[in-house]
């Protein structure tokens, strides 16, 4: 149970960043979703960072990467978001914005977790 509830913080206040991200930074004029894309790259970094020190020198309980990796990123990323606003370049014949934003997503945000571990390497 307790497991279950650090879960549930970290993604509830993973969800409240996201949005406060999302409300700041995506652009409605352009519909380009910069906010979407910022907690995306951010939380594969974090990530990155946290199973890079838990890997490391194990000072991460497995608690704290309930929290902090599967809570707070699970919450603060979304998978489902990115796809919808595809969706919605897509329905809207913007194939270049959906080209660009969907290889930009997959390249920095794995760019952002292996530099997150790589960035632990030097801690």
């Amino acid at each position: 149970m307790k497991q279950l509830l650090l879960v549930f913080i970290g993604g509830g206040t993973g969800s409240i960043l996201r949005y406060l991200v999302g409300k700041f930074l995506n652009n409605s004029e352009t519909g380009i979703p910069y906010g979407t894309f910022t907690a995306n790259i951010l939380g594969s970094l974090l990530i990155g960072i946290i199973l890079g020190l838990a890997a490391k020198n194990e000072n991460l309980t497995q608690d704290h990467t309930l929290l902090l990796a599967t809570g707070f990123c699970g919450g603060f990323t979304t998978f489902s978001t990115f796809a919808y606003e595809n969706h919605i370049f897509l329905k809207s014949g913007d194939f270049t914005s959906f080209a660009f934003y969907t290889i930009a997503s997959f390249i920095f945000g794995f760019l952002a977790v292996f530099a997150g571990i790589y960035l632990i390497k030097f801690i």
